[in-house]
């Protein structure tokens, strides 16, 4: 990259750079470290016409999270699927392709002028601090 005098890179960080929650301290230090590797990437090369980006996803529909977003026993949400989706403004878990999008843009000519930038996708959980109680 830096012979050819560009290049893109892109980290898949994590919404939990930014957040805390019980369980996950090790989660979020270590993708808390690769957003900061990101803007120091960021730093160090972009006078050779690189940029260093990162995806930050939220909280995604795969067969590992399935377990969570199972009905219960009883019909019931799982309580952490129930959490997730009153956290979130989208109210739902998000879908593996809602990635692609942003991807493409970060890797695209579209993004060449940013740089050393976490995009969350997250359906809006970092921007949202719940519904106030009636």
């Amino acid at each position: 990259m830096i012979e050819r005098r560009e290049g893109k890179i892109i980290n898949i960080c994590s919404m939990m750079s930014e957040l805390g929650r019980e369980t996950v301290s090790a989660y979020a230090a270590a993708k808390g470290g690769l957003k900061m590797l990101t803007r120091n990437i960021c730093s160090e090369y972009g006078e050779y016409n690189i940029q260093c980006n990162g995806i930050g996803p939220g909280y995604i529909a795969t067969p590992q999270t399935a377990p969570l977003r199972e009905r219960q026993a009883d019909g019931s949400r799982h309580p952490f699927d129930s959490f997730i989706c009153a956290k979130t403004p989208a109210g739902r878990w998000l879908e593996p392709e809602e990635l692609g999008g942003p991807a493409v843009f970060l890797a695209s000519k579209a993004s060449d002028a940013v740089n050393g930038h976490v995009l969350y996708v997250d359906g809006g959980i970092l921007a949202y601090i719940g519904k106030q109680p009636k």
